[in-house]
């Protein structure tokens, strides 16, 4: 890694340099500082992250040096479930892929050969000329299944998260609507959208339903798991 930093540092300042772009003293310490890390960034971890090595530097002069990093190849971006714009190495003749967690918003890398031959190889048969890919899945990481319980209300289910209704609370007027709009325990649900705070919509049985955040606090349900799924 090491070595490898040397060469990025050595290609960043003939690019650089070799384009008269301005400030570069300064914008070579946005490098060092995102050389420090192979997190995915923001602007403003970029900041903290310079704040700590004693360089203050303005928010939009390490934005626009971050799109510059993104022009000549040093860095990449991504928006991962429509959250901030984030930023990470480019490392050239890599690649890798994303899992990320809906509840913790950890981000993990992933590379797998056969993925990536597996993708080609579909793209060839479509007669399609892949020129670049990404992969992004999105669930629940390890931590955050550890620390959650395994009946649960309905409302803190993740959109895209498969589950089993496994009881009904909150009395006989509860369990009444909710066979009249047919659901029944033992089903097999998908959540379609959750925002937490008001209406939650799910899917059963080839058809879609509506319940508000009463209702669905009320409905207990278990998490089918991935290994579950595949079997």
């Amino acid at each position: 890694m090491k070595q490898l930093h040397i060469q990025e540092k050595k290609q960043f300042k003939k690019l650089f340099k070799q384009e008269q772009i301005d400030h570069f003293e300064d914008r070579f310490k946005v490098l060092e500082a995102f050389l420090q890390t192979e997190k995915h960034v923001t602007v403003d971890d970029m900041v903290a992250l310079l704040d700590r090595n004693g360089w203050r530097l303005d928010p939009d002069f390490v934005r626009e040096t971050m799109k510059l990093m993104c022009r000549f190849g040093f860095a990449q971006k991504s928006r991962f479930d429509n959250g901030d714009l984030r930023y990470e190495h480019r490392h050239l003749g890599q690649h890798h892929d994303h899992m990320v967690c809906t509840k913790c918003k950890q981000i993990f890398e992933f590379e797998d050969k056969r993925l990536e031959e597996l993708q080609i190889k579909i793209a060839a048969t479509q007669g399609f000329h892949m020129l670049q890919h990404k992969m992004e899945i999105y669930g629940i990481c390890a931590n955050c299944l550890k620390d959650r319980i395994q009946l649960m209300p309905l409302l803190m289910a993740r959109p895209g998260e498969r589950l089993v209704l496994k009881d009904f609370e909150g009395g006989a007027g509860a369990r009444i609507r909710l066979l009249s709009m047919g659901l029944r325990l033992g089903d097999e649900i998908e959540i379609i959208s959750n925002n937490n705070r008001g209406q939650i919509a799910i899917a059963a049985d080839y058809k879609r339903y509506v319940l508000g955040k009463g209702l669905a606090q009320k409905i207990r349900v278990e998490p089918i798991k991935s290994a579950e799924k595949i079997r």
